[in-house]
């Protein structure tokens, strides 16, 4: 059984092939390892979903891609509600968040 993290980040996306990997990256190269990166892809017609296909053999990421789009702020509740962590942080795709971010939020949460 898998241990539910303290923060689910999560990253909702549609044609953002220029910026996801940074987003990505920025994410798994955080300080703070309790966390789980939810990304959401709102049927993007780029190359988005390729890029995030690159990183789904991390165990911290768990990558869905909708049917059909939601758009925006329908797409980020649905991703919200797929949140384990007791915490939820949303980057956006086109966002970089620096390495200590995650652990200075949970510091100021706790």
């Amino acid at each position: 059984m898998n241990k539910e993290p303290v923060i689910s980040v999560v990253i909702t996306s549609y044609n953002r092939e220029s910026f996801i990997a940074e987003a990505i990256e920025s994410v798994l190269n955080q300080n703070f390892g309790d966390f789980e990166l939810i990304i959401v892809d709102d049927c993007s017609t780029d190359s988005t979903v390729e890029i995030i296909s690159g990183y789904q053999n991390d165990a911290r990421i768990r990558f869905y891609r909708n049917e059909h789009n939601l758009g925006q702020f329908a797409n980020r509740n649905y991703a919200a509600s797929l949140a384990r962590g007791r915490y939820i942080k949303f980057v956006d795709s086109d966002d970089f968040i620096f390495e200590h971010c995650l652990a200075e939020m949970i510091q100021g949460m706790e």
